[in-house]
């Protein structure tokens, strides 16, 4: 057998193993919901999908990495978890529309969504940021949440319910040398999510937001070193990186009714780093 087969068996091995992982404590909370998620192919995204499907959702998983995203859905297909990919720029207004007006056609209703799809952007100071650099970084950072909330919300609006979580992060709340742009975008995210909780709450939607630390994603593997993933990991209260399902296990607690009460909030999932 090839290396990539034997690759793809053992990926959909620890998927599986992950998937019926205590199955019989479960509450299956979304059995019959259909989940959005927007970059949703690797890191957050990808493990938030495998916990939904883990709760019985159908999850629409969006992304540019096509590739990933089909590679996804075949794993979680194989373990008859309920997936489907779309192909999606975030930053592009009229792509929100295309992949809710395909969800809808297809499954009738959107009963979450998780604005996810995000960029770190160039690392310079303010003054070495150039309008491209910037411009990268808040249109899939922010616009892209933007665009989304905007249509996922005219869809809910009809249904009469809802809820939307957005993925913001430390940097929406503190800041960390050389992120102008993510920093800005992150906070801006936090005030977009209390806005429309403000404004949506009392007509059956609510809004949230999750604020994750350095989490060991692929993006923050392929940009950093050995060395600065440990220096980083010192930054935190407890002493080490987040994992993926940690804050996917956040953003579905944050969906479920169990936080029925809860809009308008920021989680941060964080390991302490913002409690310093």
């Amino acid at each position: 057998m090839k290396g990539g087969g034997i690759r793809v068996i053992i990926k959909t091995i620890v998927i599986l193993e992950y998937l019926i992982k205590g199955v019989d404590q479960m509450n299956r909370r979304f059995e019959g919901k259909v989940v959005l998620i927007t970059g949703g192919s690797s890191g957050i995204g990808r493990a938030t999908a495998i916990e939904f499907a883990r709760e019985g959702a159908t999850v629409v998983v969006t992304d540019i990495d096509e590739k990933k995203g089909n590679e996804l859905v075949e794993e979680m297909l194989q373990v008859a978890a309920k997936c489907k990919f779309i192909l999606q720029d975030v930053s592009d207004p009229s792509s929100h529309d295309s992949v809710v007006k395909s969800i809808i056609e297809e499954y009738g209703k959107l009963d979450v969504a998780f604005n996810n799809a995000g960029v770190a952007g160039k690392a310079a100071p303010l003054a070495e940021y150039s309008d491209e650099d910037w411009s990268k970084v808040v249109n899939i950072n922010l616009n892209g949440v933007f665009y989304g909330m905007r249509v996922q919300l005219k869809q809910m609006l009809k249904q009469g319910y809802g809820a939307i979580v957005n993925n913001s992060s430390i940097l929406g709340k503190v800041s960390f040398e050389g992120t102008p742009a993510y920093t800005a975008a992150k906070h801006a995210v936090i005030g977009l999510t209390r806005s429309a909780a403000v404004d949506y709450s009392k007509k059956g939607i609510r809004v949230n937001a999750v604020g994750p630390a350095f989490i060991k994603t692929p993006m923050l593997e392929e940009n950093l070193g050995e060395e600065m993933m440990n220096s980083l990991a010192s930054l935190h209260a407890v002493k080490r990186l987040g994992e993926s399902k940690e804050v996917a296990k956040a953003v579905v607690f944050l969906a479920s009714d169990d936080a029925s009460f809860i809009s308008g909030e920021t989680l941060m999932v964080d390991g302490g780093y913002t409690a310093q």
